[in-house]
């Protein structure tokens, strides 16, 4: 499974951006899916989940700020950002497989992640 997080950039406080993960073949309709986050020198932490039922769950600090939805048709699953936050800038990846797998975040592999920056 290829997955590949783009999107990222440089953006001022109050902004918005929109994630894309693109995976190979179908593997994220038949899949739940996680973006996480990383910040320099902390860890990687689950912001975002997506069930094939199309269910969300969030993090309580992007609650209300980040939404997640995919397309079908596209392979793609995104992550919408709104009103951003310095403490929002991190390297954001995304990942499938069971939602208690997304939880514990022990995955053996990593896609390229994509970088997001806020700041004024």
């Amino acid at each position: 499974v290829q997955l590949q997080a783009s999107g990222g950039g440089s953006v001022q406080p109050g902004g918005s951006l929109r994630l894309s993960c693109l995976a190979t073949g179908d593997i994220l309709s038949s899949n739940s899916m996680g973006w996480y986050r990383q910040a320099p020198g902390k860890q990687r932490e689950l912001v975002a989940t997506l069930t094939t039922g199309d269910s969300t769950n969030y993090a309580a600090s992007v609650k209300g700020r980040f939404s997640v939805f995919r397309d079908r048709a596209k392979h793609t699953v995104y992550l919408r950002m709104n009103n951003l936050k310095p403490q929002d800038t991190a390297a954001y990846y995304c990942n499938v497989g069971p939602l208690s797998k997304l939880a514990r975040g022990d995955f053996t592999s990593w896609g390229r992640g994509t970088l997001v920056t806020v700041s004024s």
